[in-house]
């Protein structure tokens, strides 16, 4: 045990001893000046703290120093009643600071009790209480602040511990000292209540044990009881000053002197104002002149000093920041940090502040928050920090997206109206402007609060401003996830599996496959939207597969087979028929023989006459079920499934295009329609 912690087991140990063994008036003397000394030592930290929680042992402390003063009144309370003597501090006290005057002693000692007891002591222990119980209702609102500032790119993951750790510290802190404070107040009520035993049982000791005259003891005993109540409140008065203004000292930079002298003097042309009150005060009132005129004098030279080192100050600070500008401007890291590009950022006009805004109600970093999650769940990977910030060279109500500093998609929103959706029969009386739904295409119109609740009676869906840009936001990042997912995102996601499953992972890296082709095939994945979740059932088939085929676009044909519960849980739900279109024998037959060979891999060669025809086709019977309500998904032999995908990617790019053996064998499938070329 070190020798520090082994000194204040001693000390509780000491206390303890202290109200059971008398000790010397010498030993009391030492005590007594040691128990001022640490109370001046306390409200001299509790001033040069910056925050509450750099002197967070200040609950147990304060428990400790009451404990302390209690134990010491027993001590002296026995030598006084005993001996007839406290020691010469508490003689000092009761004669020569009260001028050995009863009434005086008394009345300086009740004076200090009221101040503490009614002031000080009722003070901190309200302000303890509020300030608890604030720390705590805030603690949820401080916990989404960090999370938004971590999902902005504004604080690491480090400093997000370390602000909630912190948050958690504060509410411990607060709630300790709400129970602490009610030692102190017990405190001053138990001094109250020694002084006037001490002074009734010294008079009865003094007359019946003493024999001594009833003044002489009245005189002796009182004097002795008030002095030994003087040197017990004066430090706990210092202490409960000190826990009032740990209790009341707000978040700054600086300790309690430089937030006084900083804020109360931050306004030097006031001064002038108090100087001429001072001053009139002299003229007009009975007040001599000689008293007011030099204390305005000195509060106006004061005032113009502070006036005069602030402009300086301010000067200095231009100058400086000008200069620092200017070295920033020459420094090479200047131009190196221009090439930094977000992964994802979301511009916004200054009409569209209020978005993004808690003070004005908006929500969207939580919103944020929330896609993030929603994606690592979907998708499996973890979507990088989404950059917002705002753009004057946009239209007010403009919002644009982009990946990797290339704008993708964008939109307009009226904050102060509803984007209204009509699930296919329209109502002509619903009035609004007219526009298209940004996620998914659809025609919409913006209408206002009073035409909304008409909307919402003739079956339109009414969505808000932010959830119309939060969902396009989530769209995009789905449709885009191939090109968020980098090699170090790959490594960072296997060595997540890795904890779970290290033998795949040796097996297959760098002995099979090097990191940079798994990106490909996980890349390849999620281009299909398919969720790469289920990280380690891709790596155990390529780890199987790998070594006899080395195309990323097979290797990913053998990923989708493996998760084909998967794939069949995503397009249909349990107990339903999948509808479909069937690629015809003409269609298979076509593909097939268009495949060329080569050793650079395979790829589908047709004639545009031909290419033509079959994405006509294709488009007749997806718009013929989209019009019947049906969302069609494409389904083919595993021979052609990879090809077809690929030739019909660019033109729709949303279409579905499954095989046979991605589907689990107990789902009826059901064609609704065949492609076919004549």
């Amino acid at each position: 045990m070190a020798l520090k912690d082994f000194s204040v087991l001693v000390s509780v140990i000491m206390i303890v001893v202290m109200m059971v063994i008398p000790f010397p008036p010498l030993l009391l003397d030492f005590l007594i000046m040691l128990n001022i000394s640490l109370a001046i030592t306390i409200i001299l930290v509790a001033m040069n703290t910056k925050e509450a929680l750099q002197f967070s042992i200040f609950p147990s402390l304060l428990l400790l120093t009451t404990l302390f003063r209690l134990g010491l009144n027993v001590s002296t309370t026995r030598s006084i009643l005993t001996n007839k003597t406290g020691g010469e501090v508490i003689e000092t006290f009761g004669s020569f600071v009260v001028g050995g005057s009863v009434v005086i002693g008394f009345l300086v000692f009740l004076i200090l009790v009221i101040i503490q007891f009614i002031v000080i002591t009722k003070g901190s222990e309200r302000v303890a209480e509020v300030a608890a119980r604030f720390t705590l209702d805030a603690m949820p609102g401080k916990q989404m602040s960090i999370d938004a500032d971590l999902n902005a790119g504004m604080i690491s993951d480090k400093d997000a511990r370390e602000r909630r750790r912190k948050i958690e510290q504060e509410a411990d802190f607060y709630g300790a000292m709400d129970g602490a404070s009610k030692f102190v107040k017990g405190d001053a009520i138990a001094g109250i209540v020694i002084t006037v035993i001490n002074i009734i049982g010294g008079l009865i000791i003094g007359i019946v044990v003493h024999k001594m005259p009833v003044g002489e003891a009245a005189s002796t005993f009182t004097l002795l009881s008030i002095g030994d109540g003087l040197v017990s409140q004066i430090p706990a008065l210092l202490i409960s000053t000190a826990t009032g203004i740990v209790v009341t000292r707000a978040a700054s930079d600086g300790n309690l002197g430089t937030d006084i002298t900083g804020q109360i003097f931050a306004y030097p042309k006031l001064l002038y104002i108090v100087a001429a009150v001072v001053g009139l005060i002299g003229v007009a009132t009975p007040i001599s002149p000689m008293l007011t005129f030099p204390i305005a004098g000195i509060i106006a030279f004061a005032g113009y000093q502070m006036q005069r080192n602030l402009e300086q100050a301010e000067e200095h600070a231009e100058t400086a920041a000008g200069e620092e500008e200017a070295e920033e401007l020459k420094s090479p890291e200047s131009v190196t940090g221009l090439l930094t590009i977000d992964p994802i950022e979301f511009e916004f006009g200054y009409g569209l502040i209020p978005l993004a805004d808690k003070n004005q109600g908006g929500d969207l970093l939580d919103r944020v928050i929330m896609i993030r999650r929603q994606l690592a769940i979907e998708l499996g990977i973890v979507v990088p920090v989404i950059r917002i910030r705002d753009n004057i060279q946009l239209q007010p109500d403009e919002y644009v997206i982009k990946i990797k500093g290339n704008r993708v998609a964008g939109g307009e929103i009226h904050l102060d109206q509803y984007m209204a959706m009509s699930a296919g029969i329209e109502d002509e009386t619903i009035r609004g402007i007219e526009t298209i739904e940004p996620a998914f295409g659809l025609p919409a119109l913006w209408v206002n609060e009073e035409m909304k609740d008409r909307a919402e009676l003739s079956g339109y869906t009414i969505v808000d401003p932010p959830s119309v840009v939060s969902t396009h936001l989530t769209e995009v990042i789905k449709n885009h996830a191939h090109e968020l997912l980098t090699r170090q995102e790959v490594k960072s996601l296997i060595d997540n599996i890795k904890e779970t499953a290290p033998a795949v992972v040796e097996e297959l890296i760098p002995n099979l496959m090097t990191l940079g082709e798994v990106q490909k095939v996980l890349m390849r994945l999620l281009k299909e939207k398919v969720s790469i979740r289920n990280l380690g059932v891709i790596l155990e088939t390529l780890a199987d597969y790998s070594p006899k085929a080395k195309d990323p676009d097979l290797l990913a044909e053998y990923a989708r087979q493996a998760l084909s519960r998967q794939i069949t849980s995503q397009y249909i739900n349990p107990g339903e028929s999948l509808k479909v279109l069937t690629a015809g024998a003409s269609v298979e037959k076509l593909m097939a023989e268009s495949i060329q060979h080569t050793e650079h891999g395979n790829y589908l060669s047709l004639d545009p006459e031909t290419s033509q025809k079959i994405y006509q086709m294709v488009l007749d019977q997806v718009n013929r079920l989209q019009q019947s309500g049906i969302q069609p998904v494409l389904l083919t032999s595993p021979a052609i499934r990879m090809y077809l995908r690929q030739f019909l990617e660019r033109y729709m790019p949303d279409l579905p295009v499954l095989s046979y053996n991605e589907l689990e064998p107990d789902v009826e499938v059901q064609s609704v329609g065949v492609v076919n070329v004549t």
